[in-house]
């Protein structure tokens, strides 16, 4: 494979990763908006700042794994792991229409259980091929947990 192709593929990847974000807010409407603000939150709610930044590293990294599986992988090998990144990038895209679009907290909640299952999946079959794709992903799948564990909070205190 020429080096011209394989960082084609490498900004694919990463391209890919970063539409699912895209896709998530495009289909939300937008950014979190008013309902979001007027949500009674937890003391470790993060700043709101926070998030683009840490999601826009954890995009990163997770279409450099998905590039690096690619590369090491035999083609027979890359289905199933690089089919799991598949999965987790449509369920990452769902969550943000879920939460911020229908204002489905409980909803957004058991999606992200599935996204946090998938991740985990991912990681363990990236760790497979290559270490250190599966390295990769561990920031994503601990913001994934903390992400989880966010979302039941603001759902257990805004029911009702």
């Amino acid at each position: 494979m020429s080096h011209v192709r394989k960082y084609l593929l490498l900004a694919a990847f990463v391209a890919a990763s970063f539409a699912a974000a895209g896709i998530g807010q495009l289909l939300a409407g937008g950014g979190p908006g008013e309902w979001y603000r007027g949500l009674a939150k937890p003391s470790f709610n993060p700043p709101g700042w926070l998030f683009g930044p840490v999601w826009s590293v954890l995009y990163l990294t997770m279409g450099l794994a998905a590039w690096m599986v690619w590369l090491r992988a035999r083609p027979g090998e890359r289905l199933r792991p690089l089919g799991l990144f598949a999965v987790q990038l449509v369920l990452n895209a769902a969550w943000t229409p879920l939460f911020f679009g229908l204002h489905a907290p409980g909803l957004a909640f058991a999606e992200i259980v599935l996204l946090w299952l998938a991740v985990a999946a991912t990681t363990w079959a990236f760790f497979r091929v290559r270490p250190a794709a599966g390295w990769l992903l561990v920031p994503y799948l601990a913001w994934v947990s903390f992400a989880a564990v966010l979302n039941a909070a603001l759902w257990r205190l805004n029911a009702g």
